[in-house]
């Protein structure tokens, strides 16, 4: 099963290639080899599945009625925001140039473990979109964890 947690900083190179920190590849399911998926996340940022994670999602969204102009929009615009990639040797992939205007990483990033998929992030693009008060978190975990 992929559980991804944590955050893990990395750097790009010169080509756009990011190294996947090794606790994130060690966790990579064997059926999904050296290829995975990246999308634009809603949030700028990327999102990064194991290929057999992002079939699920790619069977809901496919799944939906061609026939309703809402579920269109949602495929058009979700599948055109998707690429696959692979691992090479060193564990590196290259994130596409327009992903990377999207999200705004330049030369660091910030990988974070959700669960069975890992955001990207620029590091302060990440910082204005996490929780600072500790007062908030709890009221979020408690509306929706104590039900």
């Amino acid at each position: 099963m992929t559980f991804f947690t944590s955050e893990y900083e990395s750097k790009l190179d010169s080509k756009g290639r990011l190294v996947l920190p090794a606790r994130i590849k060690s966790q990579l399911p064997d059926s999904s080899g050296s290829e995975l998926v990246i999308r634009r996340g809603f949030e700028p940022c990327l999102i990064l599945y194991p290929m057999v994670e992002f079939k699920k999602v790619f069977s809901k969204i496919s799944g939906l009625s061609e026939f309703n102009e809402e579920y269109r929009k949602l495929q058009r615009n979700f599948f055109s925001g998707t690429a696959t990639v692979e691992l090479d040797s060193n564990g590196r992939f290259l994130i596409p140039k327009n992903m990377l205007g999207y999200s705004q990483i330049d030369k660091e990033a910030i990988l974070v473990g959700m669960g069975n998929k890992v955001e990207i992030w620029n590091p302060s693009l990440y910082e204005k979109h996490m929780i600072n008060d500790p007062g908030e978190l709890s009221k979020l975990a408690q509306k929706y964890l104590d039900e």
